[in-house]
């Protein structure tokens, strides 16, 4: 999720945590509970540092190890002591430890529910997990979260029993979620009549998504809204060919596969050589695919520049 509602997410977890009479009836715990937790909500990305080395590094570093489930326990590990002996609760320790830890994997387990992902598996494996349940940024949760933030600094409402309310009423949307998500990869696959690999990645709007179906010649977009489902564009997979190959050994090239899942690439030829494009399909908007890479040859297929990242405005879908 994005970084506002990260720390949102942290700051009510602390609300939480007042469901321990401990932390209730101590506020300097509660303090320091709330630093572990506002803290851990974001540690995870704390990689987005490595953007200063370039996109390329940041598209193999974000998301990978300092999401993987060693760092999981890591993060906490590296957070507590620091924050114990500043609020001077060496023997609360382990209270801060949990909530630090609940805060870390909530972070996890929110940017796994985007159609982003995260290499949660890592070291073990590089692949990318994303399972497209809820967008970048989540209206509903963040209003819920955001007012029951309100009340309490307010005082208009118990935090231990508002926050088990709010988080329950989390989990059930997310269930709903995915039980949506779940109906409408069948929707696709039945009125397309197509088998392979479908995703439906969520927008803004309950009942606004966008997908992408791959089948063993084409790769197919479209909408759906309130169930209705358009197909907008079809792209065919083409062959290989000797202008494509000679940029896969480009660094840019080389991250986008890393990260890519339904990759097509195509070329155009120009006056003075040629332009290559890596695009994944999955982060289709408005007729254009706005995520890949752009490599440039000269007639002799000698690379001359490339261009990584995303063509499109940050509050353009798709949300991820």
């Amino acid at each position: 999720m994005d970084t506002a509602s990260h720390l949102l997410f942290g700051a009510t977890l602390a609300g939480l945590s007042m469901i321990q009479p401990e932390v209730a009836q101590n506020p300097v715990l509660l303090q320091a509970i709330m630093a572990g937790t506002l803290l851990g909500s974001h540690a995870p990305d704390f990689d987005t540092l490595v953007r200063l080395r370039g996109y390329s590094t940041y598209i193999r570093v974000h998301r990978g190890l300092t999401h993987s489930i060693p760092a999981l326990f890591l993060w906490p590990a590296v957070l507590t002591p620091p924050i114990a002996i500043a609020f001077g609760l060496h023997e609360h320790w382990l209270t801060i430890y949990l909530w630090t830890w609940i805060a870390v994997v909530l972070h996890v387990v929110l940017d796994w529910l985007n159609a982003y992902g995260v290499q949660i598996f890592r070291p073990f494996s590089k692949r990318w997990h994303h399972l497209d349940v809820l967008s970048l940024f989540d209206p509903f949760l963040f209003a819920i979260h955001a007012a029951g933030l309100l009340l309490w600094g307010m005082g208009a409402a118990v935090p231990s029993s508002m926050f088990s309310i709010i988080y329950a009423v989390s989990a059930l949307y997310v269930a709903i979620r995915f039980v949506q998500h779940g109906r409408l990869v069948r929707k696709v696959h039945k009125q397309l009549a197509q088998s392979g690999a479908c995703h439906v990645v969520p927008g803004l709007h309950w009942f606004r998504w966008q997908f992408v179906l791959e089948t063993d010649r084409y790769f197919y977009t479209g909408n759906i809204r309130f169930g209705h489902i358009a197909v907008e564009d079809v792209y065919a997979k083409d062959q290989p060919s000797a202008v494509v190959q000679a940029t896969m050994g480009t660094d840019g090239v080389r991250a986008f596969l890393q990260f890519a899942q339904r990759v097509h690439v195509c070329f155009t030829e120009k006056q003075d050589g040629y332009v290559v494009e890596w695009r994944d399909v999955r982060f289709w908007h408005n007729h254009r695919l706005p995520f890949g890479v752009d490599v440039t040859l000269d007639r002799n297929l000698k690379v001359t520049g490339t261009s990584l990242g995303w063509s499109k405005k940050a509050w353009d879908p798709p949300y991820v």
